[in-house]
């Protein structure tokens, strides 16, 4: 038995953190959880153990594992990278979901399409190692979910399901365009509507989303996130990282004015088109779902729910010294480590 570290800085880490909690019990360890940030306050069921920054300082846990971009290096224990969404190429890659900042020890990716190029960082920087293990955020999309994603389904009666999920970046959001032709969606109750919205939108939003809910909707909160995928049938989104998670089960996307639009979604540029795009999704030809399968295997090509369990293994071996010796980590990490210690308030006491 071993002592392990869940990190998160979001809301939205924790279904990140709960299924490689439920791997760690399973395997006979300790699990304890250290929450900063917009996770403050925030929990994960018993019997994770939650503990402050002296805490986990004290702790000495084997590894930490981090649904962040950050994790606190003052802690003892092998440093590994969960991360927190798919590639969805907001940003350059050397700024985005490829920017390696010298704070881990392990990458442990999500399918071929980003592993490639943490190897070839990897080679190149020599500080880290990456092993391809599937997101254990994704692990009960494929498992026995106890009826959740039914009991949600169940309130659209035999009516197909929608979940419309939005980015916070402004300039990238359809939430704000696409609410007029949604509210008129649901009044028409023709299909039954499932509202999200990440966490750091804007209050405002919230409200006229959570305003929707009623007998043709409901809001659900992000700790739902994969409950709902598993329930709807199509997803409306943007340039949000749910796309590629919607994806993953072989189901039909329709996105807004999204940054990189690919064979895989139904992209669209005017609100008026919303109709006709969901048409569309709901009767997709073979070269569209040739195009999902396809991409589905290059993002996460796991369907067997058990990532948590890949993502443990690639930890022991690591710990083990299978995955080679790593070189020391950059100066330009010490900066960054530093920061993280004033986020955090420790400095040794």
């Amino acid at each position: 038995m071993a002592d392990y570290l869940l990190f998160a800085t979001e809301r939205y880490g924790l279904p990140i953190l709960q299924p490689l909690a439920d791997a760690l019990h399973a395997g006979g360890h300790r699990v304890h959880a250290l929450l900063a940030a917009g996770a403050a306050g925030l929990a994960l069921p018993a019997p994770v153990r939650a503990v402050d920054v002296r805490g986990a300082a004290r702790l000495r846990p084997r590894a930490v594992f981090s649904a962040s971009n950050e994790v606190p290096t003052f802690v003892a224990g092998a440093k590994v990278q969960l991360f927190h969404g798919f590639n969805v190429e907001k940003r350059a890659d050397e700024q985005g979901h490829f920017r390696v900042r010298g704070l881990f020890d392990l990458y442990c990716t999500q399918g071929p399409a980003t592993t490639a190029p943490f190897q070839a960082l990897a080679a190149r920087l020599g500080h880290f190692a990456v092993v391809q293990t599937g997101w254990p955020k994704l692990d009960p999309l494929f498992r026995d979910d106890g009826g959740a994603a039914a009991a949600l389904r169940a309130q659209a009666g035999e009516r197909p399901v929608v979940m419309f999920a939005s980015t916070f970046t402004e300039r990238l959001s359809a939430a704000p365009h696409l609410l007029p032709g949604i509210a008129a969606e649901i009044a028409r109750g023709d299909r039954y509507w499932l509202l999200t919205l990440h966490p750091k939108c804007p209050p405002a939003l919230f409200q006229r989303y959570r305003a929707l809910a009623g007998p043709n909707a409901a809001f659900v909160e992000p700790e739902q996130l994969v409950t709902a995928q598993r329930a709807a049938d199509v997803l409306l989104a943007d340039t949000t990282s749910v796309v590629s998670e919607f994806v993953v089960q072989h189901k039909p996307v329709v996105t807004f004015r999204n940054r990189a639009p690919k064979p895989h979604m139904l992209d669209f540029d005017d609100p008026a088109r919303l109709p006709e795009m969901l048409a569309h999704a709901f009767d997709p030809g073979p070269a569209l779902r040739a195009a999902i399968v396809a991409y589905a295997g290059a993002i996460h090509p796991y369907r067997d729910g058990r990532s948590s369990e890949r993502v443990i293994e690639a930890t022991g071996a690591l710990l083990d010294g299978r995955l080679g010796t790593l070189a020391r980590k950059p100066l330009s990490a010490l900066w960054r480590a530093w920061q993280i210690r004033r986020e955090l308030g420790y400095w040794g006491v």
